[in-house]
């Protein structure tokens, strides 16, 4: 690898798992308490409801406000020859040096066409570059940040792959077939355990746990395991299996142990407080895997919902409450946040692009602003995608 990455892992070897994640909570603070207004969507409740649409068609709680950022197939700064990838999805926010912060973005074409890409802004929030870090790949659909920084990119094919990359473009970006060949969509980090999680994103896919043979950052080698949702009385609990073959040269990774538990659809993933929280669009569930206790329930189901607001789960996101934001595919383009009960509170909804979808939605660092994509925006083609930022000015 670059230097880069191998210094960024190197920092993360040196704090340890469980100091690290402090220090990155902690740093996540700091930034917060130097900034004039409240993380996005702290107290919420209090700035609903959701106001006639802005001049891009979001509606916003009143006081906010959003902005296009890049749009597919146009160039993205003044100077550049860089235009902005089709069909945005995934993404997540990184801290920089200068007290700015990057936007990375995955590109959910086939044919060799997807990769990621970046966007820099300084600390004024003021877009200064942007720039390629993965090319050539088939899908790239979600895929998660790590605590040291890299952004891990989801094939969302048939043998797909997990690639690494750096948020910086500085290092090349590699595969990680550790991770196994399947239909990924998305992968969170576990940092007080070590572990990932991963989402497979057909009907009957699995839910799978990555235990690293080195400790983390090291994701060369280790062990694929699917789950298997065992009932034990009021609670179900999970049963995790290593996977035989997690290259799928002989069989397929979600049929290679027959008393795994089949999870129709699954999408985005992420982590919070020792707690996985996933989403499955078939059935419009959002679960919770506890990590400690290993059980695993449902946040959100919305065909028993008493208000079935959210609908079209996909890739999600946590707040700065610890709260689970969740993007809709469909449904009626909203940002839906789900209280710690359940309760869906839509945070703002994409009029007039109805047949695209709602994908990547991440913070930036001090949860100033909130970055997600319109897939294929009001034409619904791949070359009208669109990057959005909502930010609160009182």
């Amino acid at each position: 690898m670059h230097s880069k990455l191998t210094l960024n892992r190197r920092r993360f070897l040196e704090f340890g798992s469980k100091g690290f994640t402090g220090f990155f909570l902690g740093s996540s603070l700091r930034g917060q308490a130097q900034l004039s207004h409240p993380p996005l969507y702290e107290n919420i409740s209090t700035l609903l409801p959701l106001q006639e649409p802005d001049q891009n068609g979001i509606r916003l709680p009143a006081g906010f406000q959003s902005r296009e950022i890049a749009r597919s197939d146009h160039i993205v700064l003044p100077g550049s020859d860089f235009r902005w990838h089709h069909a945005p999805d995934g993404g997540a926010c990184y801290a920089t040096e200068d007290s700015g912060w990057i936007y990375v973005n995955n590109c959910e074409v086939d044919e060799g066409r997807g990769g990621v890409s970046a966007l820099r802004f300084n600390a004024r929030g003021e877009l200064v570059d942007a720039y390629p870090i993965l090319r050539n790949t088939n899908n790239n659909c979600a895929g998660g940040k790590t605590p040291w920084n890299t952004w891990l990119s989801c094939e969302e094919v048939e043998f797909g792959l997990v690639y690494e990359c750096d948020p910086f473009g500085h290092a090349q970006a590699l595969p990680r077939p550790a991770l196994g060949r399947f239909e990924h969509e998305a992968v969170a980090v576990d940092p007080i355990n070590g572990h990932l999680y991963l989402t497979e994103d057909v009907e009957d896919g699995g839910f799978y746990r990555f235990v690293p043979e080195r400790s983390l950052p090291d994701l060369d080698q280790g062990r694929l395991e699917i789950a298997e949702v065992v009932e034990q009385g009021s609670s179900s609990t999970i049963v995790w299996h290593p996977v035989p073959d997690p290259l799928a040269e002989t069989e397929h990774t979600r049929y290679q142990i027959p008393s795994s538990t089949s999870f129709n659809g699954g999408e985005g993933i992420a982590w919070s407080a020792g707690k996985v929280y996933f989403t499955t669009k078939g059935d419009n569930r959002v679960w919770i895997y506890d990590t400690g206790s290993q059980q695993i329930s449902i946040l959100y189901d919305a065909e028993t919902a008493d208000n079935p607001e959210l609908t079209g789960v996909d890739n999600v996101t946590i707040t700065a409450s610890g709260e689970v934001l969740v993007a809709e595919d469909g449904g009626d383009m909203q940002l839906v946040l789900l209280s710690f009960n359940g309760t869906p509170i839509p945070v703002l909804q994409v009029t007039g692009q109805d047949e695209s979808e709602i994908c990547g939605p991440a913070f930036s660092p001090g949860f100033q602003r909130l970055y997600f994509t319109s897939q294929t925006g009001p034409s619904n083609q791949d070359n009208d995608g669109r990057i959005y930022e909502i930010s609160y000015s009182g």
